[in-house]
């Protein structure tokens, strides 16, 4: 590659990059499908797609599945159950075609769920959808044809969905009404996670958490035990949305602290959007995002 050509590359992955940040810029702001463009670039590394598959009775509790090409294994494939952010008002799991795509492609079956949002709900309402779909891999996915390892089953999230698994991994009383211990899972994968946030300064979400008449026990940073499955948690150095050193340092150190097997990964050239988008084929050159939490769900 000639200088000259170094140059082009470079040129057109900062485009890539531009298009992508203002495209979820205005996701956020008119709720328009700004990840059309990660999704649309990405290269299917999946087998077989399964959408819209029903987890639970309301018409929010639908998932996609994104099962790797080949045979599974025996026992079936490893998975990720994965939660998208958008301040619980927002998201759609077609969305995020290419996280599925990305995980399938390193072998990892991954369900992509929607749950229900404000203002249709509040908290707690989002949790006990996640605990719902979470019963619904480990007793029904078979059922539906999903070759699902339930002793690798994995909860992952990025930003508010990050927050959902978090609560589902430490807070043992999501999974209790199902029959459920929290040591079912896996292990759990937080990108960019709001974990000790109160008082909310974010109007968009004061309304989700009751503002300001906030219930008890809302926070992971206070629900941190040992015996918690273990953790990836991931953020940027600089993120401009979510305090990391607050949220995902603390968390980190938290768990490390009782114990908990937890890797903490630092990522300078994403921002809070693009640490997700760094999953797809295009925006991988910016983290290596993909391949450290392979490496975490596969060891």
């Amino acid at each position: 590659m000639t200088f000259a050509d170094s140059n082009t590359t470079e040129r057109s992955r900062r485009s890539l990059l531009a298009c992508a940040v203002t495209a979820s810029v205005l996701t956020t702001l008119s709720g328009c499908s700004g990840l059309d463009l990660v999704n649309a670039a990405s290269v299917a590394g999946a087998g077989e797609r399964r959408l819209g598959l029903a987890y639970g009775v309301h018409a929010r509790h639908q998932l996609d599945a994104y099962m790797p090409s080949g045979t599974a294994p025996k026992a079936g494939w490893p998975t990720v159950l994965f939660f998208y952010g958008g301040t619980w008002r927002r998201g759609e799991r077609a969305e995020y075609r290419f996280v599925g795509e990305a995980l399938a492609s390193r072998g990892i079956l991954t369900l992509v769920a929607d749950y229900r949002l404000y203002p249709e709900v509040r908290w707690p309402s989002f949790l006990e959808d996640g605990a719902v779909a979470v019963n619904w891999v480990l007793r029904h996915s078979a059922s539906q044809g999903l070759p699902v390892d339930t002793s690798r089953l994995h909860l992952m999230g990025h930003s508010a969905g990050a927050y959902n698994a978090a609560m589902l991994a430490l807070d043992p009383r999501w999974l209790a009404p199902h029959g459920v211990e929290p040591n079912r899972i896996a292990g759990w994968i937080g990108l960019a996670g709001p974990y000790d946030f109160l008082p909310l300064r974010d109007q968009d979400a004061q309304p989700v958490f009751h503002h300001p008449n906030y219930p008890p026990n809302t926070q992971p940073i206070d629900l941190v035990r040992p015996g918690s499955p273990r953790a990836f948690l991931a953020a940027s150095v600089e993120d401009k949305l979510v305090s990391t050193q607050r949220s995902t340092v603390s968390l980190a150190r938290k768990l490390q602290a009782v114990q908990v097997p937890t890797t903490l990964k630092l990522y300078d050239r994403v921002d809070h959007i693009t640490l997700v988008g760094a999953l797809s084929r295009p925006l991988r050159w910016m983290a290596p995002v993909l391949d450290d939490v392979a490496g975490f769900i596969l060891v």
